[in-house]
């Protein structure tokens, strides 16, 4: 059997087997996400945390956890558009890393009639780390499902299953 012959029949098989790659790097990307958001939220510094900002925090968690699972099942069958998502999904986890990270590790309050750091340099390394983390799983599993789509679908016109 030709190499031509090994790729053809690998190409073939997508048809019936899920793309669980792009599927766990989505569940990773996740993982990281909810290693950020307890981080962030078990901080106890007074009443910094509560305003609008980290209510609005909260809701694009909720809506990254659903956007994000509903990604990871929809690259299991090679869902083309759910790529953007995970792009999009991706970005917006390193533009989360200036919001609240920036902000909390710049800024002072006061407990106990004492001036403390929001949030030390320890705890701003390991949440920005961790939005990283999420960011390159997620943005890994949008350029794998991408990239598989294009190759199913260059197969399916190949063997005129599709035009």
């Amino acid at each position: 059997m030709t190499t031509l012959d090994e790729k053809s029949i690998a190409r073939d098989r997508m048809r019936y087997i899920k793309n669980t790659q792009s599927a766990n790097l989505c569940y990773l990307g996740i993982l990281f996400n909810v290693l950020f958001f307890v981080n962030i939220y078990k901080s106890d510094v007074g009443t910094y945390y509560y305003n609008v900002l980290i209510g609005v925090s909260i809701v694009y968690n909720l809506l990254f956890l659903l956007a994000a699972f509903l990604a990871s099942e929809s690259v299991k069958s090679y869902s083309k558009n759910y790529s953007y998502v995970l792009f999009f999904l991706g970005i917006m986890q390193i533009v989360r890393i200036f919001i609240i990270p920036m902000r909390a590790h710049g800024a002072t309050t006061i407990v106990n009639n004492e001036t403390v750091k929001v949030m030390g340099n320890g705890q701003f390394f390991t949440v920005v780390v961790y939005l990283v983390l999420s960011a390159v799983a997620i943005l890994a599993a949008g350029w794998i499902n991408l990239k598989k789509c294009n190759e199913l679908n260059a197969h399916l016109k190949e063997i005129g299953e599709i035009k």
